[in-house]
């Protein structure tokens, strides 16, 4: 630094001394001049924004502690704000001798005010010429009748905020005018203190108390740190208006209304309020600054692997060892039949899983194991799912769940960057609204845009009707009265990247055809539901943080019709997601977890599509399926909640298809029938919730579409398709159920008690091209009085008999190999057809007919699994038993057994999909009834962690 070589440190308090004039001239001097008076920002340049007595903190009201960025910065951009109403290029133009009057800076200042030149503002107007300057001293100015503004002044009040108060109702008649430093009363005859129609006014620094602002377009309006307590801004099809750094105290109705759609004819201020916002620093995200919560979603190492698919079953030249521990429940010594066969006495009728230890074996005696491979689960999102959960471990999520930044959101979507980033009819950015009423409200056809505004303690922040759009960025919405953000009569627009907490009704409501997105929010602490959508609401709600509302994270009813994708939804006191009273909905990529009732709870008529979603750790079932509830259940991964992973009322009619089902406490899949009459309904779910305005939800039932959507196929039968159920606290699945079902083409392996359990079905339960495996007890167990058809299924390696059965069955062309019990166990009272199966047991007799069972045997193929065992085994009094046409089959060491026609089953990769084309009404009920579930095992006790439909 030159200039006799001061210290920087000497330079920069001289330099420190200078007014705002000369500290210009001296940046204009040269580079390091310039970097030096950049360096006095946290100095002289803050103290001379804070010395203006227009200037209140930059960063008042919602942050007055919080230092800005560059104070020098915050100065240049009021001053430019300041000065926008002079930019009156239409008069300029027009008037060269005004301009050559501008530039001779012969402007007049007027003062009014006991002593000065003028007693009352209304007689210094008569007096003042273009862009004068009145400048009103400290007291109270009140004004008899109403002042028209017919030229461009500027009124200023002198001194500090609050010594200078104006009563009076202008009306603007010019082109521009500013007020500043003011506060405004309404006057004792009309409660508007300004109103303008066609100009631009500029309000710097103001009160207003208990009075009405009123701009028509064409005309404008830029308020500024100005304070509005119990005052309603009204805005009608105002082309551009600014609002900001204000603050809305205690207002009786709406603190801003928007109204109409942005008048097409601009005044002259429109353009210089349109180049000021973009030059101004927005609240638009710059990285990865989105997340109020990080979720604890790591990655983990996992030894455990499934088996391969592909089954194939042959013989072997020598005895072959078990991988696993041999039973021995009911072992005994071989005897000789009456018809010469070899055999062996078996386990009696209990389907448990047989003891590995205490083998009592003779080491001569021939087990014939038949080596093959069994369908292992099918996981659908990697295999971060495959492994049981670990205490305190994370989970690695695939990358199209894993939550986008706003910024990442807005590049990728590009209507969404283009609403971000446009500017039409009100802009309100950086506010207060707070212990009033309403904050916003925008109707028929307007247009508002909301920035890191703070809206708390009001009834409702934002309310958006009649075709209005809305643009809602990072703004903190909280303890509202009723919902945070309202929209209804197609409103719609971007709420993207705000704070939405502690509501006491839903943070964002959606209803009667408003269409909004909703993007990267986080919606959290409601005392009802995080989003409600309903009476044919709509709407994308993409990459959202939901978590910890009392109620539902998102509630679709009364033809709800939303998106709903890659949200993370969790820890909820209810249910993730409730779908019900005929909702609809698009549900897909989302994270549900560690929510306290159902993941997804669908009933009454509720329809969605719930696809490729994470739906785990839940303290109840993963998905429940209520009276009437249908819809599509495709592609989830439902896992390690501490329920069943779906539940089901027989009533109901989901598809459930392509489910990776795994590591739930209770059952995999489960079908209840039966019902507790209680109408108690639990806490927290909306019993008693107002959904309409005027307290009655039935009106929305006047106003619905009707469902016609392709993807939704009604369906006459509940089914079961395509899912993989494994490693489940009790049943893969569960049935108890009075109406018809199908079970097709699922791999149901390594459950912690059978892999279907069938106790009670009074209609038809079929079951067919299932690969059922390797559980810890039977693999299929049938009670009294169930009507059931098994066919093509494979049945093998489960450690209790492969199928035993009470009730009224048929067993037709299955492949029922290597169970560790009998491959068929019939018990007394049974009714059963068993006919062109493949039979083989591991280590007891193939078929075994116990007391007076009922049973046509017929076409089968059974397969000696053991030496000194019987292959079939029956009470020789037992005339219900016919037996005819069956190949038996004992081993010898020249034989090699291959299931070759037709290949081993189930043939999954040749099966038909798809649910029946019949058509089923829905019914919209408003019963309330309470599910119970005897859970068997005795791993639970006899109720489901939850079973309770509303």
């Amino acid at each position: 630094m030159e200039a006799g070589g001061l210290p920087l440190e000497l330079w920069r308090m001289i330099l420190a001394y200078l007014p705002l004039p000369d500290l210009g001239r001296c940046s204009l001097v040269c580079r390091a001049w310039r970097e030096l008076i950049l360096s006095l920002d946290r100095t002289r340049w803050r103290q001379l924004y804070l010395g203006c007595a227009e200037c209140r903190h930059p960063n008042w009201p919602n942050q007055p502690d919080v230092e800005p960025e560059s104070w020098r910065e915050a100065f240049k951009q009021h001053y430019l704000a300041s000065k926008t109403w002079t930019k009156n290029a239409a008069i300029l133009e027009t008037s060269v001798c005004f301009s050559l009057f501008r530039r001779r800076r012969t402007r007049r200042t007027l003062s009014v005010g006991p002593g000065h030149e003028f007693h009352s503002l209304g007689s210094a107007l008569a007096m003042s010429s273009l862009f004068d300057r009145i400048l009103l001293f400290p007291g109270l100015h009140e004004e008899q009748g109403e002042i028209i503004l017919k030229v461009p002044v500027e009124i200023v009040g002198h001194g500090k905020l609050g010594e200078v108060a104006l009563l009076a109702s202008i009306d603007q008649q010019c082109s521009t005018t500013r007020l500043c430093n003011l506060v405004f009363m309404p006057a004792w005859f009309s409660p508007f203190m300004f109103k303008t129609t066609s100009g631009h006014v500029q309000f710097d620094n103001c009160n207003f108390e208990n009075g009405h602002i009123q701009v028509h377009g064409p005309g404008t309006c830029q308020v500024k740190f100005c304070s509005f307590k119990n005052t309603h801004v009204f805005l009608h099809n105002v082309p551009l208006c600014v609002l900001e750094n204000c603050e809305f105290v205690g207002s009786e109705n709406n603190s801003v209304t928007v109204e109409g759609h942005p008048s097409s004819e601009n005044n002259w201020a429109y353009t210089h309020l349109l180049g000021l916002i973009r030059s101004s620093p927005g609240v638009l995200p710059t990285e990865d600054s989105d997340s109020l919560m990080s979720l604890d979603l790591e990655s983990r190492d996992q030894a455990w692997s499934p088996r391969t698919c592909g089954i194939v079953i042959e013989g072997s030249q020598s005895p072959t060892s078990l991988a696993t521990g041999s039973p021995t429940a009911g072992s005994q010594e071989a005897e000789v039949g009456s018809n010469g066969e070899r055999v062996a006495r078996t386990p009696d009728s209990s389907d448990g899983g047989l003891s590995p230890s205490g083998e009592d074996e003779d080491e001569d005696q021939l087990t014939y194991r038949l080596s093959y491979q069994v369908q292992g689960p099918r996981p659908v999102l990697g295999g971060s799912f495959l492994g049981p959960p670990l205490p305190g471990a994370s989970i690695q999520l695939p990358s199209c769940l894993v939550l986008n930044s706003l910024q990442q959101e807005l590049q990728k979507d590009r209507e969404a960057m283009a609403l971000a980033s446009s500017v039409q009819g009100c802009l309100i950015r950086k506010c207060l609204f707070r212990d009033g009423k309403g904050g916003v409200f925008v109707c028929s056809y307007g247009r508002a845009k909301m920035e890191g505004n703070i809206f708390r303690n009001l009834t409702y922040a934002v309310r958006c009707i009649h075709n209005s759009k809305i643009i809602m960025l990072r703004n903190h919405i909280h303890h509202c009265r009723a919902s945070g953000i309202f929209l209804r009569l197609e409103g719609g627009g971007l709420i993207a990247g705000n704070n939405i907490c502690h509501n006491a009704e839903a943070g964002v409501d959606i209803r009667k055809k408003s269409n909004p997105l909703i993007l990267c929010n986080q919606i959290h602490h409601g005392l009802r539901s995080g989003i409600v959508v309903l009476g044919n609401g709509k709407g994308i709600i993409r990459n959202n943080q939901i978590f910890s509302n009392k109620e539902a994270g998102i509630y679709i009813l009364y033809h709800g019709n939303p998106v709903v994708s890659r949200n993370h939804i969790f820890k909820g006191h209810a249910a993730g997601i409730a779908v019900n009273e005929n909702g609809r909905g698009l549900i897909t990529e989302n994270v549900i977890r560690e929510n306290q009732w159902g993941g997804v709870d669908i009933r009454r008529g509720g329809v969605p599509i719930l696809r490729s979603n994470l739906i785990c750790f839940g303290y109840s079932d993963g998905v429940v399926v209520g009276d009437e509830g249908k819809g599509l259940l495709e592609g989830n991964t439902i896992y390690a909640n501490k329920g069943c992973g779906v539940w089901m009322m027989a009533s109901s009619l989901p598809h459930v298809t392509s489910n990776h089902v795994s590591y739930n406490g209770l059952y995999g899949v489960a079908v209840f029938s039966q019902k507790d009459g209680s109408g108690e309904l639990p806490g927290g779910h909306g019993g008693q919730e107002n959904f309409s305005e005027d307290g009655d939800a039935i009106l929305w039932e006047t106003e619905l579409e009707k469902d016609d959507d392709p993807l939704r196929r009604p369906i006459t039968v509940a089914l079961v398709e395509s899912n993989s159920a494994d490693h489940n606290g009790a049943s893969g699945l569960y049935i108890q159920s009075s109406e018809a079902l199908h079970i097709v083409n699922n791999v149901i392996h390594a459950n912690r008690v059978r892999g279907i359990t069938v106790a009670q079905s009074s209609q038809l339960t079929r079951v067919a091209n299932n690969s059922i495996s390797c559980n810890r007890q039977s693999g299929v167990k049938i009670e009294a009085q169930c009507k059931v058809e098994l066919r093509g299924n494979g049945i093998y390696d489960n450690r209790g008999h492969g199928i035993i059965t009470k009730g009224d069955s048929t067993v037709m062309e299955n492949d029922i190999i290597g169970n560790r019990g009998s491959g068929l166990q019939l018990l007394p009272m049974s009714d059963t057809k068993v006919i062109k199966n493949r039979i083989h047991s591991f280590r007891a007799s193939s078929i075994a007919v116990q007391g007076h069972a009922k049973a046509l045997v017929q076409d089968n193929t059974i397969f000696q699994g053991r030496t000194n065992k019987t292959i079939f085994q029956q009470s020789s009094n037992n005339q219900e038993c016919i037996i005819q046409n069956n190949r038996f089959l004992v081993f010898k060491k020249s034989d090699t057994w291959r299931l070759t026609n037709p290949p081993a089953r189930p043939h999954l990769e040749n099966s038909l999909r798809g649910p029946s084309a019949a058509h089923g009404g829905q019914k919209v009920t408003a019963m309330a009834t309470r599910i119970t579930a005897h859970v068997e095992g005795g791993y639970h006790s006899k109720r489901s962690i939850f079973c309770t439909i509303l």
